[in-house]
């Protein structure tokens, strides 16, 4: 690691880290923010941070959480935070199941799973972030018209997302054409993900969830 890289994870990493208190202690998700901040979104792994630093330089009064834990992309958004000076970030460095599982009902405002890994051998698919467990509780930590996107260019994949997703109905899936789906809307930056998969000559499929009023639950 580099010495400014250094600095950033010595100095502005503290500052922004996220420690999930005690089993037996509440958290809030908006209490991370400062007052002015009107939304909390979740990114769940963030990759190299090109996303979640445009959505936090452009949507500066809502509050960001970004979970990965690698130390590479933590590094990278660091850097964008810095420079961009965005103090609306919030990062947590472990597993992102730990923290949707800590998320109170009806805390988060948006929700972002954006070209995970695919693990593609099927000894490993109970590896993938997208799974009954994680939809289940993103479901409850969504409030009611929240959108959730995901992003892969992975067909087995997306297969099987679609598939997770069908079973849990509070999520209403937004296509009605392909276009809905084929083409990435334009608040939603490409990652480097989805630009080496372009270069391999790969499709990419954006999907958008709505979670619908818990009244129709």
């Amino acid at each position: 690691m580099r010495t400014g890289q250094r600095a950033l994870v010595e100095n502005l990493l503290p500052s922004i880290e996220i420690e999930l208190p005690g089993e037996s202690e509440a958290f809030s998700p908006s209490g991370l923010f400062d007052a002015q901040t009107e939304q909390v979104w979740l990114e769940i792994g963030f990759g190299g941070g090109e996303h979640l630093a445009w959505q936090a330089k452009n949507n500066p009064h809502t509050g960001i959480i970004g979970c990965e834990p690698f130390i590479n992309g933590v590094v990278k958004l660091l850097g964008n935070i810095r420079d961009d000076n965005l103090g609306n970030v919030r990062l947590y460095r472990d597993d992102a199941r730990q923290l949707v599982d800590r998320l109170p009902d009806a805390s988060i405002d948006r929700a972002f799973i954006l070209f995970p890994d695919p693990w593609p051998k099927t000894r490993h698919n109970k590896r993938r972030i997208v799974s009954t467990p994680v939809i289940n509780r993103l479901a409850e930590a969504l409030r009611d018209g929240a959108e959730l996107r995901i992003g892969t260019d992975d067909p087995g994949y997306l297969e099987w997302i679609l598939w997770h997703m069908q079973k849990q109905p509070a999520f209403s899936w937004q296509a009605r054409v392909p276009g809905d789906w084929r083409v990435r809307p334009d608040d939603w930056p490409a990652t480097r993900y989805e630009q080496k998969a372009a270069r391999a000559g790969r499709s990419s499929a954006f999907l958008t969830y709505i979670r619908q009023d818990r009244a129709a639950d």
